[in-house]
């Protein structure tokens, strides 16, 4: 008998009127409604720059990097989507304009294309469309979101929506497409405006795209009559134009779908039913529960962030750092508690009026040191850490955070005053951090991109450790993005530390790598610092052991 094919359905999310409005947490939004629904849903984000990766671009500018567990450098998209989505994806489901062109020329060099004149239409919207599937395939996805990075009109993604619209060709009855437009309410008028959206709708349409769906983002509500003039310009009926104003957290959007029936329409457009089945149900009650618990919290606290990506201009970028502070608030409704945070510049808590202000820390129930790279900030993090450790603050270093852990405890309480990174002195008399051996020639032959540690690895607990006590296991997988280590060659460093208090309670399987340290209980209440991003890997439905115990102890 013949075996048969799925039928694989896509949806494509694009943005009209400008960046930043919501796509991301849109097309998860969609996801997590069609999961309700009882689909087997997975997601697709495009981005239109000539980077291969995510993983070369400074984090004020873009946002923070996302790494897969398969190892590769992504958008922050990604992260919503493994966290509305309750998944992992892999490498598959992320490409760029750089990485599509990287494959097309790749194939060509090896005849591929056994010797025809290779054109950017069709080959490159033929890779595009490649891609997709190959992703849908692998998650053996029902419905793929698909979410087009810019918006519709710019350059750049002109060879996207190409792609977008000969999928619709050639599937006509499983590709839809939602556009996600902004609707401006200008202080001086008062009055919500659709012209902008109108206009993106037309500029879709020269590209061949005619949207079935679409969402109005706004401040407040879409009345009737901005719908009726939206849908009059765009072959819709009213019904089809979704309002979404700003709603008290991103999860409440998958909510607000439902009560405006998305995910019914969507379906019919895709001519599909609803299913009913008991992991969708019992996903859908978890979900509401979650967002339940993030709007009745029994406790509230202050968490300070000690970052050095905030800074844009002069505004705060959180964006640098979002998969820490979604991880936060996910452990914070675990917990029944409110995490409130402050975001704190690195470089305010250098010189002598940075020491003043250390003072103010004392306000906050736990100081977080996240990863960074680079020079920039970095007294002004040890200056953190001395006195989050010596005033027995609730403290959680990530990546770079334990490795300056790791230099401020040597400098400061082994006595090793020049102590510290290659990275940031090459010739320092104490490398308490240190380049991965393997690193040293890929920096040499200028090997940046995609070279660093990347992905999941395996870290051994050490038994009646705080670490082994709060994940319950002996064994851990988490997601890496580094290359420097804690130097332990020869075990000169690990015995000083140890002897001391700071003790290291989680290795690579062999011993070898440092993955965890702790100070001894005795010393302080919680004061634990990861080589990887246990962040990558926090999810709405489970929040991640180490961030729901730092909560638990800054509540204390």
């Amino acid at each position: 008998m013949k075996k048969h094919k799925p039928t694989r359905k896509y949806i494509f999310v694009l943005g009209g009127v400008m960046s930043g409005v919501g796509k991301g947490v849109t097309a998860s939004s969609i996801g997590k409604i069609l999961q309700f629904a009882g689909y087997r849903v997975s997601a697709v984000k495009i981005d239109p720059y000539v980077n291969v990766d995510a993983g070369t671009m400074n984090p004020t500018e873009h946002g923070e990097t996302f790494v897969l567990e398969d190892g590769y450098e992504t958008d922050q998209d990604m992260g919503n989507y493994e966290r509305f989505l309750n998944t992992s994806l892999t490498r598959e489901s992320y490409m760029t304009t750089g990485s599509i062109y990287q494959k097309v020329i790749s194939k060509e060099r090896s005849l591929g294309y056994k010797g025809k004149t290779v054109s950017v239409v069709p080959h490159v919207p033929l890779a595009v469309i490649d891609q997709i599937k190959r992703s849908a395939k692998k998650e053996d996805a029902d419905v793929t979101i698909v979410e087009i990075g810019g918006t519709v009109g710019e350059y750049e993604n002109i060879l996207f929506l190409e792609a977008a619209r000969m999928m619709k060709r050639q599937h006509l009855h499983d590709v839809a497409f939602v556009l996600v437009s902004y609707l401006p309410i200008p202080n001086t008028l008062g009055e919500m405006k659709t012209k902008p959206t109108q206009l993106a709708v037309r500029t879709m349409q020269e590209s061949g795209i005619f949207p079935d769906i679409i969402v109005g983002r706004s401040p407040d509500p879409i009345d009737l009559r901005r719908k009726q003039k939206i849908a009059q310009s765009s072959m819709l009926y009213e019904s089809d134009v979704i309002s979404a104003p700003n709603l008290e957290s991103i999860y409440d959007i998958p909510g607000h779908f439902l009560q405006e029936n998305l995910d019914v329409k969507l379906l019919k457009k895709l001519h599909l039913k609803k299913r009913t089945n008991t992991v969708a149900q019992t996903d859908k009650r978890r979900w509401n529960t979650f967002v339940k618990k993030t709007k009745n919290p029994k406790q509230y606290i202050t968490i300070a962030i000690i970052g050095k990506y905030f800074g844009t201009g002069d505004f705060i970028l959180s964006d640098a750092y979002v998969s820490v502070i979604e991880a936060l608030k996910f452990s914070g409704a675990e917990a029944g508690i409110k995490v409130n945070i402050d975001w704190l510049q690195a470089q305010d808590f250098e010189g002598t009026a940075g020491k003043s202000k250390l003072k103010e820390l004392k306000k906050y129930g736990g100081v977080i040191v996240p990863g960074g790279f680079g020079t920039s900030g970095i007294d002004g993090k040890l200056a953190v850490i001395e006195y989050a450790r010596t005033n027995k603050i609730p403290f959680l270093g990530i990546c770079l955070g334990m490795q300056m852990a790791s230099v401020e405890f040597a400098r400061n309480v082994l006595g090793l005053k020049n102590a510290h990174s290659t990275e940031m002195c090459v010739d320092t008399e104490h490398p308490i951090i240190d380049i991965l051996p393997e690193q040293k020639e890929k920096l040499r032959k200028g090997d940046y991109g995609g070279s660093m540690r990347l992905g999941s690895y395996t870290a051994q607990l050490k038994k009646g450790s705080l670490a082994r006590k709060i994940y319950k296991s002996d064994s851990i997988s988490e997601r890496h993005r580094h290359r420097y280590e804690l130097n332990t060659i020869g075990n000169e460093y690990r015995d000083l530390f140890e002897k001391n208090g700071l003790l290291i309670t989680g290795t690579s399987p062999d011993g070898v790598l440092p993955e965890i340290i702790e100070l001894d209980q005795k010393l302080h209440p919680f004061f634990v610092a990861v080589q990887f991003h246990p962040e990558l890997q926090a999810r709405p439905l489970n929040p991640h052991p180490l961030f729901t115990a730092f909560v638990k102890s800054a509540s204390k």
